[in-house]
């Protein structure tokens, strides 16, 4: 089990640093809350500037509401203003 955390914090971790990683499901996690990510993930599918395994990813991964979740909530905890 404490694997599959550090793992999980890993992932964040990178997200957190990754400037638009970051913005990205930032603004993913706020249009679940809103309910308007049905949309952009069908926007997404469809975009041919995407390659298949980036919107497989992100259409996953934004399906998964605690993840989204999580990055947030990650993402408020472990910000430092520098």
């Amino acid at each position: 089990m404490q694997g599959v955390w550090i793992h999980d914090l890993e992932s964040l971790e990178a997200i957190s640093q990754d400037d638009s990683a970051r913005r990205i499901f930032l603004r993913m996690s706020a249009m679940s809350q809103e309910g308007t990510l049905d949309t952009f993930l069908r926007e997404l599918n469809v975009d041919p500037e995407l390659d298949d395994e980036t919107k497989a990813t992100l259409s996953e991964l934004g399906r998964d509401h605690s993840f989204l979740l999580a990055v947030e909530d990650y993402c408020r905890r472990t910000f430092v203003i520098h």
